[in-house]
This record gives structure tokens, sequence and C-alpha cells, in this order.
């Protein structure tokens, strides 16, 4: 793709590195059969060759993004499944990011929209305000009639009843059982910590069964994910930057081989802080060291040689492959293999390489094209007829169990049971 930048907006780095990846499309359109906006509607603007258009369109007159521009960019998921078909290799990923950026700094919206994304980005990160926000949020359900629709839309996601504070999710050390044979640092997260603590606590236990001894690093906070999409690049830097310097304090003191995340949507951000971190000197070794010890919890339970200890049903999973573990991270195997040595009978979902919909806050931000993509899915997960659906992400669990009427849990819940945990509460009933 020809460009026309000035020199001046090439002196930004952020600016030069776009302005590389739009040059590296050769407008071929294998990205608009796998994208899953586009094909609902069936909109060039809505698939990732229409967007890079508007992105290039944007870029180059450096000055506000348009209307137009920030309908179809915000319509994006960005749930990479573009990045897995590109044969040129097009770095999609970075150019939405700096788009949205870019948008929220130069783009109209309206007060409402600005005061969700406000809140979103400020809540979501921080578990004590988030579960504050939840109740909140239920005590004023009553009341959702009256108040416009994108905030009576947010009110209408909150639960009754949230779990206990989980205690493993405060500052401290799990001995491995047995002779130790790796130092882990766990992501507790932030949503999932509030609104599901069995995940933690599941994966506590399989990395302390299999040898890993397991800490909570004090003062670690939000991998900056949710910030980022929104565009809010500063404030997930910030957040980043805290963890980077916690966790490397960590690794010189005591050291940790590995940093376990079992969000892959976090996974995929706290791997991408190198790139993040690339122009800052102070910063860019430790990032790109923490990026390096960063791996899914299907990752390390491989390494950790997991085994079946007590016996199970053979239940039908239908697993469900997050974009950000599949398109984000290239991880594809390792789920069905594990969830194979625990003996269940794995099946893949039909066009599993196609988003459910939830993307981060999407759901929350784009509840018509979400919806949509969340009925797609859900056919094809009940055409399996499935006696469980499983996935590796927080977000992803949430938005499909909303409208499923088969129980869904994350891997590590089923990992977890069949070697040696407890059974999981969906089996109780």
């Amino acid at each position: 793709m020809q460009t026309q930048f000035s020199l001046a907006a090439l002196a930004n780095p952020d600016m030069a590195q776009s302005e590389k990846i739009l040059r590296s499309c050769v407008h071929c359109g294998f990205c608009l059969a796998t994208c899953p906006t586009y094909l609902l509607t069936a909109n060039e603007l809505d698939s990732p060759r229409g967007r890079i258009y508007l992105i290039k369109d944007m870029l180059e007159k450096n000055a506000s993004a348009d209307v137009r521009a920030t309908f179809h960019i915000d319509r994006c998921l960005s749930c990479l499944s573009c990045m897995t078909t590109c044969p040129s290799s097009v770095d999609y990923m970075h150019l939405v990011d700096y788009a949205r950026e870019f948008i929220e700094k130069k783009a109209p919206r309206s007060i409402i929209e600005r005061l969700k994304r406000n809140l979103l980005a400020y809540v979501l990160p921080r578990p004590k305000f988030f579960r504050v926000a939840l109740r909140l949020a239920w005590l004023l359900r009553p009341f959702q009639n009256f108040l416009p629709i994108d905030i009576s839309s947010l009110l209408a996601l909150a639960p009754k009843n949230l779990p206990p504070v989980s205690l493993v999710d405060r500052p401290q050390i799990i001995p491995a059982r047995g002779v130790r044979r790796m130092r882990v640092a766990l992501l507790s997260g932030c949503a999932q910590t509030v609104l599901d603590t069995k995940i933690n606590e599941a994966t506590i236990r399989v990395l302390t069964r299999f040898g890993a001894e397991v800490v909570i690093v004090e003062g670690m906070g939000c991998c900056g994910a949710v910030a980022h999409h929104l565009g809010k690049v500063e404030q997930s830097r910030q957040l980043a930057r805290n963890n980077i310097k916690v966790w490397s304090r960590e690794i010189d003191i005591n050291g940790i081989d590995y940093i376990a995340v079992n969000a892959s949507g976090c996974g995929t951000t706290i791997k991408d802080y190198k790139f993040l971190f690339r122009d800052d000197p102070e910063m860019r070794e430790a990032a790109a060291t923490v990026s390096a010890r960063a791996v899914d919890i299907c990752e390390i339970i491989n390494k950790l040689d997991y085994n079946k200890s007590q016996p199970t049903p053979k239940l039908r999973v239908a697993y469900h492959s997050a974009c950000s573990l599949q398109h984000g991270q290239k991880i594809i195997n390792e789920p069905y293999q594990l969830l194979q040595r625990a003996g269940f009978e794995v099946m893949a979902v039909p066009e599993g390489h196609i988003c459910c919909g939830s993307a981060g806050t999407y759901n929350l931000l784009q509840p018509e094209l979400s919806q949509q993509l969340l009925e797609r899915k859900l056919a094809n997960i009940n055409s399996l007829d499935p006696h469980i659906i499983v996935a590796g992400n927080f977000g992803c669990m949430m938005h499909i169990a909303t409208q499923s009427h088969v129980p869904v849990m994350h891997l590590v819940e089923l990992l977890d049971w069949a070697s040696g945990g407890p059974k999981p509460e969906y089996f109780n009933s």
C-alpha cells in the first residue's frame, strides 16, 4: 500500500511504525473471510482491509478522527483473526491499537459515550471499586428504564450475588507439593477475582500439585488490557509499568521462572509489554524480560507434565478457543492435549476461529454486534450437544454463559478435578 505521510508526522515513532505496517498490506482481501464483523455486515469498512484504508486516511491527515472512521474502528473486536489469515503478515494488532489511541485523543464523542468508556477504564482494573460498582448497579436496576440506554445496558449485566473475596488472591507464597520444580508468579486478574474466584483457586491447586511454587506478588495489579483496547494507552502503560517493576523486583530478589496467566486476554497484553515499551530506554529491558517469562496457564501445566489421577465421567467437552489465545498468542493444540490427557472427549467448535463477541469490553460498547456473534457461537456449540463448554478466558466464559443452557467453566477447573481436586460445583446440583 502506498502512503503519503509528512516528514513531521513520521517523526512520531508510533506514526512511523503505523506507516510501516500500512505499507505491508497488499489489498489481497484474505482477511475478509475470517473477519467477524464483515461476516455480519458485509460492509467493506467493517473488514480489516476497509479499516486499514480508514486508518491510513486518518493518520495521513493527522487531524481529528472523523465520525465514519471512529464508527467502523470502534466496531473492530481486535480478535486478530485477520492476522492468522494474512499472507503478508500485516501487524494489524499494533496498527489498530494506535488508531484507537489516536481516536481517543482526537475523535468527537458524546458525553454519555465518554462517561461510559471512562467508567469502564477506571472501574474494571480495580477489583475493590468494581465490587462496589456491581453492588450499586444491582441496586439501580429497578430504575434502568429511566436512564440512557448506554447506561441501562451496563446495569442489566450486573449479577445479584458475588462470591466473597478469595484468600488466594492476597500477596503470599504457596509452596509446591513435594519437590519444587519451578517458581511461578500468578497474575490474579481484575474482574475475574470479583466475579469468579474458583478459577485462581483451581489454578493454584494444579500448579502446586505438580511441583510449582506459586507466588502472588505484592503490588501486582491490572495488566492494562482494558485501558489499552479503549485507546487509553498512557493509563495502560502506567498499569503495565507497575507490574513490570514489581515482577522485576521479585525476579531479582527471589527469582521467577514464569509469570502464569489464566486469562488469555491478559496474557496477550503482557506478552506484548516488550513492544509497548520499545521506545522507553528505562523500561525496555525489564519489559522484554517480563514478556519473555509470561506464559498462558495451559503452557505451564504442559511443562509440569500434567497427568490424570482420579476417575471422572466421560464428558463431551466443547472447547471454545479464545481469540486472544489462538490468534493473539498462537496457542492452539495445548488445551486440547491437556483435556484429552485428563480423560475428556474434546470437541472443537465449528467456526472456532470466529469471535464469540465478548472481546474485552466489546459486549458492553457494541451490544448489537456482540449479541449476533454470541448467537452464532452458541448455535455452533449446541450442534455438538456437549455436556460442558470450556474456555481459557474469563471474558468469553461470562459472555457465553449469559445465554447458554450448558455449563461454562475454565480449563483449569476440569484439569484440577481430573488430577485430584474437588468436583466442580456445576456437577453437584
